[in-house]
This record gives structure tokens, sequence and C-alpha cells, in this order.
């Protein structure tokens, strides 16, 4: 995640603690993907989530020990996502434990199951903030996650979750199709009262594989990020906004840097040692997925490969396997990703977005998804 709000404007942000400080002391921030069912069906779906059976999903008493031990590896927070999380049953009871076990917890979300009861049931459990995934308007919205009304129950749910004294944000995924509506997310925000707004860049997995011709061109990619940028200065100064993040492309902290330079923005040498101290793309190592059949994944976008089971091995030892060949190459990144990534005079602060799609973990099959969008001037070759 790139805080433009935080580096760009000087506002704080409530996780800045974890992504700005060189602390290692505290282990991965982990989604757990609880629930491969959805009540709707988004084109963009990185889990390609339905309203099928989920046979393999884990027992209430299985994930439970998951979240036992996530504790142990000292995870600081444990995003509940799917599918829709919503429709687990015994979501009220997983947050519950953990809240017990001092973890704190937020909830990814289509926003539409979320009724007053349910909003007061998340805000009992501790939780403490929900992102509500929004694509456009609600004409785009609708279309886009193929059912009819549930952009409106969308916003119904932010509004029962505010209700219920929970922080509350829109996700919103960009996409060529909506990347004109950026200025219409800070607009919907600020009617509704909603101060953060987290734009992610497209990874194709899941459905998404099927958005190629959705994927921005690098100039595209540029003019979107710029609208996020001009907008969230315009918003900052009219205290409308806590907190604008960019997700998913960390060639956003070169391209911000860049800006910032060219613009003397007095904020230039803060930023820069803030991004060094968060240390880029840390997939495999600050980020990890528990999937709804106990599957353990580098982040929430890997279906494609699976680091090992914690009915079979603990979280830890999973995520401390060494010999693990995917583990040993995202951790060890400079030793082979492409060379326009090597040489880049930003590789420190950005870490590329190592990772492959396919089936095939061999070497040739790796890539930046997404694109690095910047230019060789820019990166200094």
């Amino acid at each position: 995640m790139i805080n433009i709000s935080k580096l760009y404007c000087g506002l704080a942000g409530e996780s800045d603690h974890l992504r700005y400080s060189a602390d290692n002391s505290f282990g991965p921030v982990v989604v757990y993907n609880c629930t491969a069912r959805c009540n709707l069906s988004c084109l963009h779906c990185y889990s390609a989530s339905g309203m099928g059976n989920c046979s393999d999903e884990l027992t209430t008493a299985q994930a439970k020990r998951v979240i036992q031990q996530l504790c142990r590896v000292r995870c600081p927070v444990v995003l509940f996502s799917g599918g829709e999380p919503m429709l687990r049953d015994d979501l009220f009871e997983l947050l519950t434990e953990a809240r017990r076990l001092g973890l704190r917890t937020v909830i990814s979300t289509n926003g539409t199951l979320i009724d007053v009861s349910a909003a007061k049931k998340l805000a009992e459990a501790g939780v403490s903030y929900v992102g509500v995934s929004i694509d456009g308007d609600q004409k785009f919205h609708d279309s886009f996650r193929r059912t009819s009304g549930c952009f409106k129950a969308a916003i119904r749910g932010i509004e029962n979750c505010k209700q219920a004294g929970i922080k509350t944000g829109l996700r919103f995924t960009i996409i060529e199709a909506n990347a004109g509506q950026i200025p219409a997310v800070f607009e919907l925000a600020a009617s509704i009262g909603v101060r953060r707004i987290c734009f992610y860049h497209l990874i194709r997995s899941g459905r998404a594989k099927q958005l190629d011709e959705q994927v921005l061109t690098p100039e595209q990619t540029r003019q979107a990020v710029d609208v996020i940028i001009e907008r969230t200065q315009d918003f900052a100064a009219r205290a409308l906004v806590d907190e604008v993040l960019t997700v998913d492309n960390h060639a956003d902290g070169p391209y911000l840097l860049l800006k910032m330079k060219r613009q003397n923005n007095p904020r230039y040498e803060q930023a820069r040692k803030f991004l060094l101290a968060n240390g880029g793309n840390r997939i495999g190592e600050k980020i990890a997925c528990v999937g709804w059949d106990g599957n353990v994944y580098p982040d929430q976008f890997w279906r494609n490969y699976s680091l090992g089971n914690i009915e079979n091995r603990t979280f830890k030892q999973i995520w401390q396997d060494s010999a693990d060949p995917v583990l040993n190459r995202l951790r060890n990144k400079a030793k082979f990703v492409e060379r326009r990534c090597r040489v880049c005079r930003w590789f420190d602060l950005c870490r590329g977005n190592y990772r492959f799609l396919g089936d095939n973990a061999d070497e040739r099959y790796w890539l930046n998804e997404p694109a690095c969008y910047l230019t060789d001037e820019e990166i200094g070759n």
C-alpha cells in the first residue's frame, strides 16, 4: 500500500506504524479468505467466488486454530475476506475469538449483507474497520457485479457500519472501463462521510484473468494515479479525507516521488525515507493469506501455488520454510528479478510486483504483475 495522503499531503494514517516502520518484530498481515461463497459474481473477483457450495471450508474449530496460530507469529492484523465473509455462519464467533486473543480484525466485503443487526454484531466483535468495494456509479457497479440493486445495498451497508461506530472505507479496483470515475469515487466518499479510500490496481487472477482488455496502458495508469494524487491533495486541503492509498503496484511509490521532486514538494525527502523503511513489495514476507481450505499463500491473489496447508503444518512452520522455492524467490528478489528491476534506482523502495500467475513456478513464468509503468529514463536505466 502506498499512502498518498501521508506521503504527499502529510496526513497521519492509522497503520503507519506498520507500514513505515523499520520495526521487524511483528509478523505478517494476514488475509483470511474465510469462505469461497459469495452472493455476487463480480467480473474482477480474484478468488472466482460465487454461490456454489464450499465443501472444503475450514470448520469453526479449524478456523479458530488458524487464528491462534497467527497470534504465535505476532500477526498485527487479520483481514477477513472471501468470497463474501458475511456469508460465513460463524463469522462473529471467529471475530470474537480474534478479539479475545488480542488480534486486530478488519473486514473486506461487498457490503450488501450488512444490515443494522449485522453492523451491531461486527461492532460488538471488535472489528476496527470495514472496507466496502465500489466499482463506480450505480449503473456501472451493478453491471460489473452482475446484480441489480447491489450498489444501493452496499451504500446501506456502509451507513449501517457508520451508525454502529465502525470506521468504514471504500475499495475501488481500477480498470480501463472505470478509470474515468475516480473523481466520482472521491465525491461519493465525501457525500456519505467516508474518509478512507483504497485504489487497487488490477491483478489478473481468478475471474480477472478474462479482463486482459481492461488492463490500463502505462500512460492510462499514470493518468489515473495523477488524478488520485490531485484529488487527494484537494480533499486533504478541505479536510474531507483521512487516508487515500493505492494498492498492488509498487511503482506508485517512485512515480509519486518523481512528481514530488518536479514540484519541489517539501515532503519529498521524508516520503523517500518512509518508502525505504517500508521496503516496497513485501508479499511472502509481511503479507500472507490463508484460504478457506487452510492453504497458505504469499498473498490473497495467489491461488495457483500453495505454500502448505495448516492441517498438515502450523502456519509458523509453513511461513518459516526457507526451502520453499517461491518464498525463497520472494524474499531474495534482488537475485531473481528481471534485469530492468535489478538496475532500477528505485528497487530498494519498490521491489517490483514479482509473481507468476500460471500453474508453473518455472523461472521463465515470473513477471511483474501489474506491470511497471515507469520509463527507462525514470528508473535510471
